[in-house]
C-alpha cells in the first residue's frame, strides 16, 4: 500500500522533555491520527516490475551504468552489465533451477532465486565460479534466525561473512595480511554482492527503507586461515557452528560495532602470555559489546566475533589453551558492573527485572549489588573465535554483534556435481 497514511512525530522522543512530548502529541499527532483514520487511502498500485528475463536497457557501458544508477540499482560504483550471456555463465556453477524460490526478502517481498543471485553477482564483479558461495549467502540471509528484516535499522547494521573449507584455496580468498581489506577479487566482490543484493532484491535503499543514522560501507568476506589452525590443533569456526572439518561453509553475522587491539603480546616477563592476551581481549570485548547488550532482552545472547592473528592464536595455544578453554577464560573475565550498564539504559533495562520477566538467565540477578560483575554473553560458546590476518602481527579485531538482529547463521556451500571439471 504505497499511499498508506501515517502520523509523524517531530524530532526524537528520547531528547524531549515530558512537557514537550505531551505538547507534540496533543498539538501535532492527534489531528494527524484523526485525519488519517477518517480518509480512504487511494488505490495507487506500484508499477509492475520487468520480467525475470526481460532486457531492461541497451546501450554502452557508461549508458548502462547511468541508467542503473538512476534506477537505484547500483550504489554509485560501476557495475558489470548483467547481460543474459554473463548470467548464463554463472548458472553453469549451480545444479539448481534458475527460478527456484530460495526465500522471500523483506521489505519489498521479492523472491530470492538463483537467477537474480547470478544477476547481482555479475554486477558486483564476481567470477562465475563464486556462484555456490553467493547462493549459500542468500540461504543464510533468508534464514529466520538471521532476521534480515531488521537490516534497515538506525544503528546501520552491517554483516560480516566468514568462509571456511577447501573452497578458500580453490577460489583464491585472501586470509593473511589485509584479510578485511579490499583488493582481492573473491573477498571484495562477494562482499559487494551482499550489499547489492540487499539493495536490489530485499529493497534496502538509503533515504527510504535503509534508515541507518550514519551507516557504513559493505565489508569484504573474511576467510579463516585453516593452515594456521591445523598447526595449533584448533578446529575452524565452521566446526564450532556444527559442521564437519573440511566442509565448505559460510557464516553470516551482524557486525555493528568494531575495535582493534594492537601489540596484544606485550607483557611483563614471567606472566602467562595467554592469560595476559585474553584479559586484554576481555576488557575490549566488554567496551565494544556493552552498547548492544540490550538485545539480550529480546532474543538469544549476543555473539561477538573475535579475530585473532595466527601468531596470537599460536601464543594462546602454546600456553596450553584449547579454543574451548580460551572461550571459558573470556567468559569469566569479560564482565561488566551492573551499574555501568544500567546508567547507560536507565529506563527499560533493569537486569533483575529482565531475570524476573524470564528474558535473562538467573546469574544476572544473583544479588542486588549494583557493582556486581556479570558476563557480557550468556555462555562461553557465545564467543566466536576466528583466526585470520597478518601472521606476523600480534593484533586482534572485535566485531560487536547485535543479538537477534543478524544472529549468526551458517550454511554449507553446495558445489555442482561437475565442480572440479568446471574449475
Amino acid at each position: 500500500m504505497p499511499d498508506l497514511p501515517f502520523a509523524a512525530y517531530p524530532g526524537h522522543i528520547n531528547l524531549h522533555t515530558l512537557e514537550a512530548l505531551q505538547r507534540n502529541v496533543r498539538d501535532l499527532l492527534v489531528d494527524q491520527i484523526i485525519a488519517n483514520l477518517t480518509i480512504q487511502p487511494s488505490e495507487t498500485r506500484p508499477r509492475p516490475e520487468p520480467g525475470t528475463r526481460d532486457t531492461v536497457f541497451e546501450g554502452t557501458f557508461d549508458e548502462v551504468n547511468s541508467f542503473f544508477y538512476d534506477k537505484g540499482w547500483s550504489e554509485g560504483l560501476p557495475v558489470a552489465p548483467p547481460t543474459e550471456e554473463r548470467v548464463a555463465r554463472f548458472m553453469k556453477f549451480t545444479d539448481r533451477a534458475a527460478d527456484e524460490v530460495i526465500g522471500v526478502l523483506l521489505p519489498d517481498r521479492r523472491e530470492a532465486t538463483p537467477w537474480n543471485i547470478a544477476v547481482n553477482g555479475v554486477m558486483a564483479g564476481c567470477r562465475p565460479q563464486y556462484m555456490p558461495v553467493l547462493i549459500a549467502i542468500v540461504e543464510a540471509l533468508v534464514d529466520p534466525k538471521f532476521a534480515h528484516s531488521h537490516l534497515g535499522n538506525t544503528p546501520g547494521t552491517e554483516a560480516l561473512i566468514t568462509v571456511n573449507g577447501p573452497i578458500i584455496q580453490e577460489l583464491g580468498f585472501n586470509y593473511e595480511q589485509g584479510a578485511l581489506r579490499v583488493g582481492f577479487q573473491a573477498n571484495t566482490s562477494i562482499g559487494r554482492f551482499f550489499r547489492l543484493y540487499l539493495r536490489n532484491v530485499a529493497g534496502y535503499l538509503p533515504h527510504k527503507t535503509d534508515k541507518a543514522t550514519f551507516g557504513g560501507t559493505w565489508r569484504v568476506v573474511l576467510a579463516e586461515n585453516e593452515d594456521a589452525l591445523a598447526r595449533i590443533g584448533w578446529e575452524p569456526m565452521s566446526v564450532d557452528q556444527g559442521f564437519k572439518a573440511g566442509d565448505n561453509v559460510i557464516t553470516i553475522s551482524s557486525c555493528t560495532s568494531t575495535d582493534s587491539l594492537f601489540s596484544t603480546g606485550e607483557t611483563i616477563e614471567g606472566t602467562n602470555k595467554a592469560e595476559a592476551i585474553l584479559r586484554k581481549l576481555a576488557a575490549r570485548i566488554v567496551d565494544v559489546q556493552l552498547v548492544l547488550f540490550h538485545t539480550n532482552f529480546l532474543g538469544p545472547s549476543v555473539r561477538p566475533q573475535i579475530l585473532l592473528s595466527p601468531c596470537v592464536a599460536e601464543a594462546i595455544a602454546g600456553s596450553g589453551f584449547s579454543k574451548a578453554r580460551a572461550k571459558q577464560y573470556l567468559w569469566e573475565h569479560a564482565r561488566f558492573a551492573v551499574e555501568r550498564y544500567e546508567a547507560f539504559r536507565p529506563v527499560h533495562d533493569s537486569l533483575c527485572q529482565g531475570v524476573r520477566d524470564g528474558k535473562l538467565p538467573p546469574l544476572y540477578c544473583e544479588s542486588a549489588d549494583p557493582k556486581r560483575l556479570v558476563p557480557i554473553v550468556f555462555s562461553p560458546d557465545d564467543f566466536m573465535i576466528t583466526v585470520s590476518g597478518d601472521p606476523g602481527r600480534d593484533n586482534c579485531f572485535i566485531c560487536g554483534q547485535n543479538g537477534y538482529i543478524g544472529y549468526p547463521v551458517s550454511k554449507k556451500i553446495q558445489t555442482p556435481a561437475k565442480w572440479e571439471q568446471l574449475l
